[in-house]
């Protein structure tokens, strides 16, 4: 498979993801003016609560799929065990965190139960669209996903936006939350129904019960899963411990939960690279072929894009925030708000490029042993701090103690990956890095003075668009990334 299928694969995702995040914006902002407060928190609550058992949900089977339907001569064979086996571990992990939802006794008489009852749609039809997805991944088809992505999205848009078509402002109905909550399981189902239709043109789905295949799949992902699970931990935990260990979580998760919805996109975008370079990084290595220059670009692209999340976060918080939510949700001389949370998570996200390209290049090696290792490591360190630092600062601690294990998770997952599979990056292409983070940082600063109004703020993000376009081309980053060929 060419570098050219891995690019317009990994620019479908990239597009899927930016209509995605622009839809995503307007539905943070309908659920800030449509909702109180106190059911924000409940809202956030609820899906950062299911967000934990998604993950084990998933138990590694995606990262492991894209991987051995790549190799598979059955491939339909393959897709149907995988199918069956995600349904299983599907609705054995969501059984369990409906379980435990409505036995914790301090969120008793709360309307977070029943809110994580309703949003369980969201994960359960967004999974079995995720082993789909894994067609289109090998098969560079991914503009079937950007379809139903975007379809998914629309609809949930739609449906919460009703709400404000209607009039509604700070509303403390809890009939209303729960409509609100419901409209993403309608959308996650349209993804599903969009994604079986795609899924089953290009590699028939035929549902079969092959006890050999799945233990053999089972077994090869179960590492992986209990890796996924560590970053769920360290990444979404802090939202569930913030609802257990305060007595005011609405209102630290609804200036918390917005935030991570923000920088989702930060988050997931390295994960789609990498989900594209796999199957090509995987055969290349199977066949001893060499990997040096994908992973160099990959490498290269991983720390521009981190440097783009990054340095907006750090400059641009207050006006980010202010444009996706509203002004009240903006820190005061007193008390902190989302745009604290925000600027303190821009080293996290520029960190999760570096440790997620460990992660698959471990993958790739099957190293799980020193993975797990370390992400466990991980996984403890981040309840350990969270535990004693959320009740006394909040979302504060939880954001502080992202900053703690994304460094920590760097110094120690990136050595070891380094001796198993070495990555490296050419000086001329390191220069090309730091001069672009320095050009895009001087935008901001200069422009961050005059973002007062949202007709500002969004000409200031199509200014700051601009220029990095045109840092882009003034330092010839695509024609160094071999997109002069497409």
């Amino acid at each position: 498979m060419s570098v050219r299928a891995v690019t317009h694969s990994t620019l479908w995702q990239i597009a899927s993801q930016f209509a995605m995040a622009v839809l995503s914006i307007i539905t943070v902002k309908f659920v800030a003016i449509g909702l109180s407060k106190e059911l924000v928190g409940n809202y956030n609550s609820a899906y950062s609560f299911l967000q934990l058992f998604g993950i084990l949900a998933d138990f590694g089977l995606y990262a492991v799929a894209v991987r051995e339907l790549s190799r598979a001569e059955n491939k339909s064979d393959m897709l149907g065990a995988l199918v069956v086996l995600r349904s299983i571990i599907l609705m054995i992990s969501l059984g369990l965190a409906l379980t435990i939802a409505f036995l914790i006794p301090m969120w008793s008489g709360t309307p977070l139960p029943l809110g994580i009852l309703i949003a369980s749609f969201v994960p359960f039809f967004t999974l079995l669209a995720g082993i789909l997805r894994t067609v289109f991944q090998v098969t560079y088809k991914m503009h079937f996903v950007f379809v139903a992505e975007v379809v998914q999205r629309i609809i949930t848009v739609t449906l919460i936006g009703s709400v404000i078509a209607f009039g509604f402002r700070l509303s403390d109905s809890i009939l209303l939350y729960e409509y609100v909550i419901a409209a993403g399981g309608i959308g996650a189902c349209a993804l599903f129904v969009f994604s079986l239709f795609f899924a089953n043109r290009l590699i028939p789905i035929h549902l079969k019960w092959n006890t050999a295949l799945m233990k053999k799949t089972l077994r090869a992902a179960m590492p992986y899963g209990f890796a996924f699970l560590c970053i769920s931990i360290y990444r979404q935990f802090d939202v569930t411990l913030i609802a257990l260990l305060r007595d005011d979580y609405e209102i630290q998760n609804a200036y918390y939960g917005f935030v991570l919805r923000m920088t989702e996109v930060g988050y997931l975008v390295p994960t789609f690279l990498l989900n594209s370079v796999l199957p090509m990084l995987s055969e290349r290595d199977a066949k001893k072929e060499d990997i040096s220059s994908l992973l160099e670009k990959t490498l290269f692209i991983l720390l521009i894009f981190g440097s783009i999340c990054m340095l907006f976060c750090l400059f641009w918080a207050r006006p980010l925030v202010s444009l996706l939510t509203t002004e009240s949700y903006l820190s005061t001389s007193t008390s902190p708000g989302s745009d604290s949370a925000l600027m303190l998570l821009s080293i996290p996200l520029f960190l999760n490029g570096l440790i997620q390209l460990s992660f698959y290049t471990l993958l790739t090696k099957h190293a799980w042993k020193t993975l797990v290792s370390r992400m466990v490591i991980a996984a403890v360190l981040s309840v350990g701090l969270n535990l004693m630092l959320i009740p006394m600062f909040g979302f504060i601690g939880a954001a502080i103690t992202a900053i703690v294990v994304h460094l920590l998770l760097t110094l120690i997952l990136w050595p070891a990956s380094q001796k198993i599979l070495p990555v490296t990056i050419s000086r001329s292409l390191l220069v090309k890095w730091i001069l672009f983070s320095m050009g895009l940082a001087a935008v901001l600063v200069l422009f961050k003075p005059l973002l007062t109004s949202v007709p500002s703020i969004l000409i200031g993000g199509i200014a700051a668009a601009a220029a990095m376009v045109g840092l882009l081309k003034a330092l010839n980053i695509p024609a160094a990334l071999g997109f002069k060929t497409l």
